[in-house]
């Protein structure tokens, strides 16, 4: 299997080093490298990679808003010469975080480890290419350890992104389950559940307020008192989507 890989660095010698240590790789394929965050951002939609190679600290932009502004993120590996990000970097639903310089032993962990996921993420993806969309009337089964639940999904609030897992809240609880965010968003009938930012789907049924948010974007209310941050971009589809 072959990863599509964008590498977002602004050093030229750091982007020349992973290149090279890439090459010995013959599983990643670079199809861009970017020296300026707005220009990455802009690549990443159009050629949607598998996965991107990320620094934090850059002018302009760091990696975090970067990506901020895509609704569906490619999976993500952070390489920066800083350590104090890593817990916000898996926060944010990255695949792995390698301290600069790079070692080859430890950048291979990552390329595994990532091969691996993304492999398995298509493999779902083609099992349920033709499956029927699910609606808050189907009834689906979660296990989580030794819990066992039978649920209606017009009970479930919303989900959230945790790494290579799913949170549902529903009925006070929030089971994980080993799945995509983006898997699951492509069998949720879009009428009724709304992909609200990269970490959260919301139950549309369930919005009881909207009010105008940070940088262009919205934070809705749930019923059940949780508010859910809706990134610029999903912001106007959501709009347009819950207006006469």
């Amino acid at each position: 299997m072959k990863l599509k890989t964008i590498i977002v660095d602004d050093e030229r010698l750091a982007r020349l080093e992973l290149k090279s240590l890439l090459s010995n790789h013959p599983e990643i394929e670079i199809i861009a490298e970017y020296g300026d965050p707005n220009e990455a951002i802009n690549g990443i939609i159009e050629l949607s990679p598998d996965l991107i190679f990320l620094d934090i600290q850059m002018p302009g932009k760091t990696g975090f808003e970067l990506l901020e502004e895509l609704d569906n993120a490619p999976h993500v590996i952070f390489v920066t010469a800083y350590d104090e990000f890593a817990i916000k970097a898996f926060e944010v639903n990255a695949m792995d975080y390698i301290l600069k310089p790079v070692e080859d032993d430890r950048l291979a962990l990552a390329i595994n480890k990532s091969i691996k996921f993304i492999e398995e993420e298509k493999e779902a993806e083609e099992k349920h290419e033709n499956s029927v969309q699910l609606t808050g009337s189907d009834q689906v089964f979660i296990k989580d350890g030794e819990k066992c639940w039978f649920v209606h999904l017009k009970d479930v609030s919303y989900f959230e992104s945790i790494g290579n897992y799913v949170r549902v809240f529903f009925n006070g609880n929030k089971p994980l389950i080993l799945r995509s965010l983006n898997n699951l968003n492509k069998r949720l009938d879009e009428k009724e559940f709304f992909r609200a930012n990269r970490k959260n789907i919301i139950n549309l049924k369930w919005v009881v307020n909207v009010e105008t948010w940070f940088n262009g974007g919205l934070q809705v209310e749930l019923k059940d008192g949780e508010k859910i941050e809706v990134s610029r971009r999903q912001a106007a589809k959501l709009k347009d989507r819950m207006s006469l």
